[in-house]
């Protein structure tokens, strides 16, 4: 079994309640791993107009669960773009140990140490949509547009192909979700995600003159980084991860709507001793969703086995029925 940390980033607001749902479900269902939590939590400076440090309530309980909170001294990125968080925040870890980062909202479901993770082949989520990028009518494609990313780093480009999906369709080129990515060394992944993050954001190539970049840079940026380090989309040892050992639910809404029983059961189980319930009332959302059961409600707008295809969809008739909270 190969030791590896866990990262995550937790600030004031949702992002700690999240981060207590992480932790505990780590303890609870993945007590045997060879590794720690870590939490990189930002601190008050010029790029955080409010004050980013969770309350010590909840930061007290997560180190009772084991997280080891370490302050992020942001440089580049803030409250302009907290994705970035995730960028910088590689650089809190020990160099050269394996790392697996996790979002926030990710529950853990099972044993973390029984994925076979291969470190020196980076991967990332494969649960995503085609978000980015949206070419426009006229040109440049979906081809050109990521081949100037490539070209920009000389990163070979052809290999990162899924030939068996259409030409110009977006499942074609290496894309991921930022929710969960793993590597060998943080220090090296961490310092060259950064370095082409700033590239692609302060100098983009002409390829890419009609895209947005906020709040995709980041999921623009790690196929690159992965690709540059061996990696690429996961293969099948990997199913635990979006699977039966984690779940990146997004939000509690989303999560009631289209996961399955066990998802429900797990969370609501995690979410039960009296000392993480106590702090968790204080979030609303869990506190209308879960604990007044308004989930319920979400679940019974959807047939899993059968839902939207898009998340969009799912979204709206959410808040169609007024269940949406965040």
């Amino acid at each position: 079994m190969t030791a590896f940390n866990i990262l995550a980033v937790v600030q004031a607001g949702r992002l700690e309640y999240e981060a207590l749902v992480l932790a505990a479900s780590l303890a609870q269902n993945s007590p045997a791993l060879a590794g720690r939590l870590w939490l990189a939590e930002p601190q008050p400076g010029p790029h955080w107009p409010a004050d980013p440090r969770i309350s010590a309530p909840v930061r007290a309980q997560l180190e009772k669960l084991g997280a080891r909170i370490v302050p992020l001294e942001n440089r580049q990125f803030g409250a302009t773009y907290p994705y970035g968080n995730k960028i910088e925040a590689l650089g809190v870890l020990p160099a050269g140990e394996p790392f697996l980062f996790l979002d926030t909202d990710t529950l853990v479901l099972g044993d973390l140490a029984a994925v076979p993770f291969d470190f020196a082949r980076p991967a990332a989520s494969m649960r995503r949509e085609g978000t980015w990028p949206e070419p426009p009518l006229y040109g440049p494609g979906y081809g050109a547009i990521w081949k100037s990313l490539y070209d920009r780093f000389g990163l070979e480009f052809e290999t990162t192909l899924d030939l068996t999906q259409p030409d110009e369709y977006w499942a074609r080129y290496l894309y991921f979700n930022a929710g969960w990515f793993f590597g060998a060394d943080p220090a090296a992944f961490g310092q060259r995600f950064l370095d082409w993050a700033l590239s692609v954001r302060d100098d983009p190539p002409e390829a890419l003159a009609c895209q947005s970049l906020d709040p995709w840079l980041d999921q623009v940026v790690l196929p690159l980084v992965i690709h540059s380090f061996g990696g690429g989309r996961p293969g099948p040892e990997l199913a635990g991860l979006d699977g039966d050992v984690t779940c990146h639910y997004r939000t509690l809404p989303l999560l009631y709507a289209r996961e399955s029983d066990a998802v429900v059961a797990t969370l609501e189980s995690v979410m039960a001793p009296n000392p993480i319930k106590k702090l968790l009332k204080d979030w609303e959302p869990m506190k209308r969703i879960v604990y007044q059961g308004r989930g319920a409600k979400v679940r019974a707008l959807f047939d899993r086995d059968d839902l939207p295809r898009r998340e969009q969809a799912i979204r709206a008739r959410i808040k169609g029925a007024g269940l949406w909270m965040r």
